[in-house]
């Protein structure tokens, strides 16, 4: 490809495409400059294109291809910073600052770039005015958000490997496609189409530097007129098979749920240790039958698999296939469910408004009762049947088994974990692995043990749950791993910034139940014991004391840390609602289709005064 007239040519046209979407157009004496100039850079997958700390004598235009961002830790680990793609120019910083290379960029596929060194680019830049705005914009861009988290970009090539008998794999693809189209424009290509687009029979299996670089260009070449491209590998690992994983910036493992969980021949030759590819994430897909209600089996696949993430998918199912295609393609919507006792129960009437109007939800996150709201919602059930089944298993009063002897907690927890139980059973007809949901879920819990904050998205899902409502004090802490765990609004009462690092995950809504309004108190003292019992006697609007009760103040001291976040996490959610339940008592669970009613209410409002550039990121009518 490197020598070829038509290679070249390509990747001039696309240079010249890249720079003017960065710079606008370029004159011909630029063009003339940089085709005199310029050096071109074949990269394969899992090598290291720069290394922090040496020194910047170059800057790089992505051609084709995709790169992983890696920056050192004091204590000498490695921290992800970002990936970037087609397009993108890399390594200009240490050209302007003069210090070594700031970051460690590797190649997860293979890739082209054009290299252009210290005095060219120096060149470049007097020639072209907007060219040097456009880098010193870009610099100043980078070391503005160089510390913070950025999710991936959406791949443009994806690799789907057939990891288990019975894939259908074209066809498959082919809906996987159709749900795609909505995104950009998508090609599927596998060997056979290649060999007719170069009319050459059989030169996917073939060898040699030549073959390599004639595939290469015709996958670039593919690449370059579409916003995807599904690579489909054949069912050994063969050259083709091969080429597909050196080629994806991502691969999707593609299984039949029916068949035994075993590593496949693909995955021991081409997959075991990367030893043959780069650094493409990879994701599980279990294809399950259409009358499939609950899948099961989920940990048993990804335990033998270093998968980034994994998702189950009925083929026949036009939802199902639409929610890998927005999780593909960076569109997938999470929903973010804060922690609040009862109030809680406005979670599902503001789901509940969402869904009315066809918002679909393609990750679930949540803290404390959040928690199991999002657990009712990734289980995929129809509304009204989550709603009654959480009016089910909350009746009653699940705080009301107190302790006598409050050695751990005021609160001994059973009736709780027999409302998870209840739910469980109700909707999944038992005991669940979170890997088993419909929808990606996670939630968050404190582990005590390690004092830190604690993401729970594999084992079991009761237990998960427990813990993650566990509030100190009030309710028993959970083991697990032999570490102890409870509530997790200590640290992330609404973790929205956990839900911006799932991957997939284009926009967050959020569910706050935090209370905004301050209720100034008008005495100096707290009185003593008598005094308070003398006062709940009396009707409640003459009570002078209007203090907590010792399970609530429990309940809220717990989460003060969360609530001084509370202003960041709102800045980071793209569709924001705090219902206003202040007159909701945390632990009023009689309340509880009042409590749905109001969520639902409050949802409708915030939803109709979004405008038309707010509903169209939702999928809403405008």
């Amino acid at each position: 490809m490197a020598g070829s007239a038509a290679g070249r040519a390509h990747r001039e046209a696309l240079l010249a495409r890249y720079l003017g979407t960065l710079f606008g157009e370029l004159g011909p004496e630029t063009i003339a400059f940089l085709r005199e100039h310029v050096q071109w850079v074949e990269i394969g997958a899992g090598e290291v294109l720069m290394a922090q700390g040496a020194p910047g004598d170059s800057a790089y235009l992505s051609i084709s291809g995709r790169f992983r961002v890696y920056m050192r830790r004091d204590d000498g680990s490695q921290r992800v910073v970002r990936e970037l793609g087609r397009g993108e120019v890399i390594g200009e910083m240490s050209l302007y600052t003069g210090e070594p290379r700031s970051a460690t960029v590797v190649a997860i596929r293979d890739s082209v770039l054009a290299r252009l060194d210290k005095p060219q680019f120096e060149a470049l830049l007097a020639r072209n005015p907007q060219a040097s705005i456009a880098f010193t914009r870009q610099v100043i861009a980078r070391l503005q958000t160089q510390h913070l988290h950025h999710p991936p970009a959406a791949p443009v090539t994806v690799a789907l490997l057939p990891v288990s008998d019975g894939v259908a794999l074209p066809s498959f693809a082919e809906a996987l496609a159709q749900q795609l189209g909505r995104y950009g424009r998508v090609r599927v290509v596998d060997a056979a189409s290649v060999e007719r687009g170069l009319n050459e029979p059989g030169v996917a299996l073939r060898e040699g530097d030549d073959v390599e670089r004639r595939l290469a260009l015709a996958l670039d070449l593919l690449e370059a007129e579409h916003d995807f491209i599904l690579l489909l590998a054949n069912a050994g690992p063969d050259l083709w098979t091969r080429r597909c994983i050196r080629h994806g910036d991502e691969l999707l493992l593609v299984a039949d749920a029916t068949r035994a969980p075993a590593v496949h021949e693909i995955e021991q030759a081409c997959l075991s240790g990367q030893s043959q590819g780069g650094e493409a994430a990879e994701t599980l897909v279990l294809l399950h039958p259409e009358q499939t209600a609950v899948p099961r089996g989920m940990r048993h696949w990804v335990a033998r698999r270093p998968v980034a993430g994994h998702v189950n998918v009925r083929p026949a199912l036009e939802a199902d296939m639409a929610r890998l295609a927005r999780l593909l393609s960076r569109n997938a919507v999470g929903l973010v469910l804060g922690g609040g006792g009862a109030r809680g129960f406005a979670h599902l009437g503001i789901w509940r408004a969402l869904r009315a109007r066809g918002v679909e939800i393609d990750y679930v996150g949540g803290t404390s009762i959040g928690s199991a709201m999002a657990a009712l919602i990734a289980a995929d059930p129809p509304v009204d049947k989550a709603i009654a089944i959480a009016r089910s298993a909350f009746r009653g009063n699940p705080t009301g088994d107190y302790n006598l002897l409050p050695l751990v907690s005021l609160i001994k927890g059973r009736r709780v974990r027999a409302a998870i139980d209840r739910a469980l059973a109700a909707l999944t007809g038992g005991p669940l692995d979170i890997e088993d949901l419909w929808k990606g879920f996670f939630c968050i819990a404190s582990n005590y043990s390690q004092g830190h904050e604690q993401r729970l998205a594999s084992g079991d899902l009761g237990r998960a749950l427990q813990a993650s409502m566990a509030i100190p004090g009030a309710l028993p802490p959970v083991v697990r791993d032999g570490e102890l765990l409870c509530d997790g609004g200590t640290f992330n009462n609404f973790p929205v910034d956990v839900m911006r690092e799932m991957r997939g995950v284009g926009r967050v809504i959020g569910v706050d139940l935090g209370a905004r309004n301050l209720r100034r108190l008008e005495f100096d003292e707290v009185p003593g014991s008598w005094t308070l019992l003398l006062d709940k006697l009396r009707p409640r609007r003459a009570r002078r004391y209007r203090l907590p009760s010792l399970v609530s103040y429990l309940l809220n001291i717990t989460i003060l840390y969360s609530i001084s976040r509370q202003d960041e996490a709102r800045r980071i959610t793209d569709l924001y609602f705090n219902p206003p339940l202040h007159r909701v008592g945390l632990l009023q669970w009689e309340r509880f289709d009042a409590i749905v009613r109001e969520g639902e209410e409050h949802a409708a409002e915030v939803l109709g005064k979004l405008g038309a550039g707010e509903k169209a990121a939702l999928g809403l009518p405008s």
